[in-house]
């Protein structure tokens, strides 16, 4: 037999009214005689309890009763214990001999035709009440069986659509030779009995659970039909237990004084960094040709091609062998003082005569002539690419062909290209030019030539002490200084550049993001003055740098230690205001507002403006109202002395 895992809490028993109260046996419960004449004395079991029937006790076995085919039992479980349980399995099992009374927590229904001949809710209200239906028929009638099948199980059935009941068939007696014919092929009986395949297909169209009893007697009902509901009881008392626990949690919830909820804190406002402009601000400085300090002439002196010493040597070891700067790894390689002197050769003779103190030592730039005439034809487009960060090595092979029809020639220019870009103590081959494999030369080269004198054209004065530069670099990466150097000011014809209002080491850290477009603040305060120097020079970049350091720093500070740091947000916030870092400032004014409860104790918030305090009042968290919310909640839980669940 099967079991069925779904929860109950009230089944109906629709029996076959076959066998006669005289079925009944002995047993262990208090025997009476049938009040309706049906069978009285010893052999019938009748279970009294306290009823509205006349008679003190409801007999199944009554007139009404026996004139009908069919039987219903309503039980309503109460029971919590497991003798209350047994108890009820045993009224439901002796109710198969025929015999049903009402008990506490039952009700009984006398003929299914008092269900289903009614109208079709109500007959759906009583089988959606009820968690399980027995069906019991004798397996000896088939015309009965015919019957139940025709007339009530449909209608089951369609009950059973709207509501989730479990179905119990159970076949009771014997076939012909007493032994229940279990094979589905036996034909034999099958006008006079109903076999086991009918059953079951009728159990596979409810869904229910087959049982079949060889006979009513102890053994087959206690055992196996007993078993079975008593199973089904368990599980409905157990979701009983389970829905009152639930909906007594549920009712005292309600009437609970909730916690008050708090509340998200408002988004911060997001800082979005700015793309790198670094190859792009040095290609433009070899268009515009400021500050060029070397001149490539043919042989014929016909045309020059400016540049800059410094960007030349960052790129490239030839050039600094060319123009007498001392490589930083160590002794020449010879193939490439070969090249140097195959390829170029610088004009003898000081190009910078004596000129007065004061006066930049290259006003003229140094002119070096190019002994190979190919070569010399593509030099504008090698600095091209040289300039914008050796990475378009296709877009020059192109720019070289166009140039040079003769894939000879094309050969030769390439090959020098490679080996001017050669890094020492590394083979060079043709994958180390292509786009997606050559690194980035400057921002690492470059910083070979910051803070030092080599090639230097300017000296910063600041906080007595001096502070080399390149004047190509500086323009290259700076507008203000562009400006400065260029035009009409006393900077641009002077060697010596003072500085104010900046300490040295920001400053430094300023020349070193424009060497190498990259900066490392060691502080928060160190970050605020480098974006003081940065908004003074209008270098956006290195400005939404230093801001974002300057959050990311504060975001992971935790509350105590914001709560105890000396570090003034307030006094960040006021310098972000006065040198126009918007994004900094409406930042800080939200990190204040969200922790409130740290700053509102500290005595810099009485230095907010009464703007910026409206501000945070207005965007303050937790809110005014969430703290009056917890304060009368507290009181709640002190006064019903129970256990706060917030704090």
């Amino acid at each position: 037999m099967g079991y069925s895992g779904q929860l109950f809490s009230q089944f109906i028993v629709t029996e076959k009214k076959k066998q006669s109260c005289s079925a009944g046996r002995q047993g262990s419960h208090r025997s009476t005689n049938c009040r309706a004449g049906c069978g009285s004395g010893p052999f019938f079991k009748s279970l009294v309890f306290p009823s509205s029937h006349p008679s003190g006790h409801f007999c199944a076995c009554s007139t009404k009763a026996h004139g009908s085919l069919l039987q219903c039992l309503f039980l309503k479980l109460r029971a919590t214990t497991s003798t209350n349980i047994r108890n009820y399995a045993s009224i439901a099992e002796f109710s198969l001999y025929g015999s049903i009374n009402k008990a506490e927590g039952f009700t009984t229904s006398l003929t299914p035709k008092d269900i289903f001949d009614s109208d079709w809710y109500t007959s759906c209200r009583l089988i959606g009440g009820a968690d399980i239906i027995v069906i019991k028929y004798s397996v000896n009638d088939k015309t009965s069986f015919q019957e139940l099948k025709d007339s009530y199980v449909p209608m089951v059935k369609k009950a059973l659509n709207h509501c989730s009941v479990p179905v119990i068939i159970s076949a009771i007696g014997a076939r012909k030779d007493g032994v229940p014919c279990t094979c589905p092929l036996c034909t034999s009986d099958r006008r006079s009995c109903v076999i086991t395949s009918e059953g079951v297909q009728l159990a596979k169209e409810l869904g229910a659970t087959y049982l079949e009893l060889h006979t009513l007697n102890d053994f087959y009902i206690q055992k196996y039909f007993g078993g079975v509901l008593e199973y089904f009881m368990i599980q409905s008392l157990n979701q009983k237990s389970s829905e009152k626990m639930k909906k007594r949690k549920k009712t005292q919830k309600s009437h609970r004084v909730q916690p008050p909820q708090l509340e998200q804190p408002e988004k911060m406002p997001i800082l979005k960094g700015e793309a790198s402009h670094y190859n792009t601000d040095l290609h433009n400085l070899l268009c515009c040709c400021q500050c060029a300090d070397v001149a490539f002439y043919p042989e014929d002196l016909s045309t020059a091609v400016e540049a800059h010493k410094v960007i030349l040597c960052s790129a490239s070891q030839l050039f600094m062998l060319l123009f007498g700067v001392r490589s930083p790894y160590g002794a020449q390689d010879a193939s490439t003082v070969q090249l140097a002197r195959s390829l170029f050769a610088v004009q003898t003779g000081d190009p910078c005569p004596s000129l007065p103190p004061g006066v930049p030592p290259c006003a003229a730039p140094v002119r070096v002539l190019v002994k190979d005439s190919a070569f010399c034809s593509c030099l504008p487009d090698i600095l091209h690419f040289i300039y914008s960060g050796a990475f378009q090595w296709e877009r020059l092979e192109e720019d070289i062909k166009k140039k040079l029809k003769d894939p000879e020639k094309i050969e030769h220019v390439l090959e020098k290209v490679k080996c001017i870009l050669k890094t020492p103590g590394k083979l060079n081959t043709v994958k180390d030019c292509k786009s997606h494999q050559i690194k980035r030369l400057y921002n690492t080269s470059l910083r070979l030539f910051f803070n030092t004198p080599v090639l230097a054209d300017v000296i910063f004065k600041i906080q007595g002490t001096t502070v080399p530069a390149h004047r190509a670099v500086l323009v290259a990466r700076c507008k203000v200084m562009a400006a400065m150097f260029n035009g009409n000011y006393l900077e641009a014809n002077s060697i010596l550049v003072p500085v104010y209002g900046v300490s040295k080491d920001t400053f430094l850290s300023f020349l070193e993001y424009l060497y190498t477009d990259s900066c490392c603040p060691a502080s928060i305060l160190q970050a605020m003055s480098l974006l003081i120097c940065a908004e003074m020079y209008q270098v956006m970049r290195l400005q939404h740098i230093c801001e974002l350091y300057i959050i990311t720093q504060l975001q992971s500070m935790p509350s105590r230690e914001l709560a105890s740091t000396s570090l003034s947000i307030v006094s960040l916030l006021k310098k972000a205001k006065f040198h126009n870092s918007d994004c900094l400032s409406t930042w800080l004014l939200h990190f204040i507002a969200t922790n409130y409860l740290i700053f509102s104790q500290k005595p810099e918030f009485q230095e907010l403006s009464v703007e910026e305090r409206n501000f945070v009042e207005m965007h303050r968290w937790p809110s005014n109202l969430y703290l009056k919310q917890l304060a009368d909640y507290r009181n709640y839980i002190h006064s019903q002395k129970c256990h706060c669940t917030v704090m």
